[in-house]
């Protein structure tokens, strides 16, 4: 099929590097499934790729890009035919796998979901692994039994990929959304998501006590360290927090309180492996709970060759809800 355009990291001696250049088919890694990508998206952990601010790139050279929406070409996968239209997010692509900032990508078709029925190839990535992680915090508040009856709930990192469709996806499921940006100005663009308060993140982002006042009954947390600490610390009885992500650090530095004196659970989420009835599952719900207007108004859309200046972007923060690629 000769070459298509990709961005590439390279690593030498003197560190890493990012091209976008010509790839050849010959070149890609083994799969069952190639694929014509239409389109990808911007998480922080291609932020990190990109940069090589941390080391999630583990095999040189490598296609960063870490989910895509595209059209079959071929396929040796009895569920998949030319022509089908496909989403792949996760499954350590981008990473250890040829990712999806290219024309062309070749992976596995039990990586693969065929595109849910009510959204586009553009809406799918504009939801990517940011709201398909945040639709499985959703699933796992749910299946802990926590409701908005219980109180409020908080987002962290709000203005972010995760927060931005948490805060719409829970406002919308009837939860009183407290949503925590550090942010200037992103208090009307979350209120309009459906955030009924905004907390300012210096608020958790600072070391606090083993337990504070009770103030919210669930959480979803995109930050980790010390803000997921104070969410915690800050937990009513009985509630939860799902843990997806470490903006703010990998680390942790809490205590047992939370969890022995008021029987708070901590649900951690990981959205790379997971199994494909749960996948499915997550996906059939964005498509039919997600506001599209909602989600519309919280992406912004870039083309394939723009996309070597975002990583630094979103790893500052600059980056406000989705970003869209468009590679096709």
């Amino acid at each position: 099929m000769g070459t298509f355009k990709a961005w590439v990291v390279e690593k030498n001696e003197a560190g890493q590097s990012l091209a976008f250049t010509d790839f050849d088919d010959a070149d890609l890694m083994d799969g069952d499934v190639t694929v014509r990508v239409t389109h990808s998206t911007l998480n922080y952990k291609d932020g990190l790729a990109l940069t090589g601010k941390s080391p999630v790139v583990r095999r040189f050279p490598m296609i960063p890009g870490i989910d895509f929406s595209g059209i079959v070409e071929t396929s040796d996968h009895p569920e998949y035919r030319p022509g089908d239209a496909v989403v792949l997010t996760g499954w350590g692509v981008g990473e250890t796998h040829l990712g999806a900032y290219a024309q062309r990508a070749r992976v596995k078709g039990d990586w693969l979901v065929p595109l849910p029925q009510g959204l586009t190839a553009e809406q799918a990535m504009a939801v990517g692994t940011a709201g398909y992680t945040a639709m499985l915090c959703c699933m796992a508040l749910d299946a802990h039994g926590v409701k908005p009856e219980h109180g409020p709930v908080i987002v962290t990192g709000a203005s972010g990929g995760v927060g931005s469709v948490a805060v719409a996806l829970l406002a919308r499921a009837g939860w009183h959304v407290i949503a925590s940006t550090g942010r200037d100005g992103e208090a009307d663009y979350l209120k309009g998501l459906g955030a009924a308060e905004i907390l300012d993140r210096a608020e958790l982002s600072k070391p606090g006590k083993p337990l504070g006042k009770e103030r919210w009954a669930a959480g979803v947390d995109a930050v980790g360290s010390t803000t997921l600490a104070n969410v915690l610390a800050m937990t009513r009885a009985d509630g939860a927090v799902a843990a997806c992500g470490l903006a703010q650090g990998m680390d942790l530095p809490t205590s047992v309180a939370p969890f022995i004196l008021r029987g708070v659970s901590l649900l951690g989420i990981n959205s790379v492996t997971t199994p494909q009835k749960k996948r499915r599952e997550a996906w059939a719900r964005l498509a039919r709970e997600l506001d599209l207007a909602k989600l519309a108004a919280m992406t912004s859309t870039v083309r394939l060759e723009e996309v070597g200046r975002l990583g630094e972007e979103i790893l500052a923060g600059k980056v406000r809800g989705r970003t869209v690629v468009t590679v096709a």
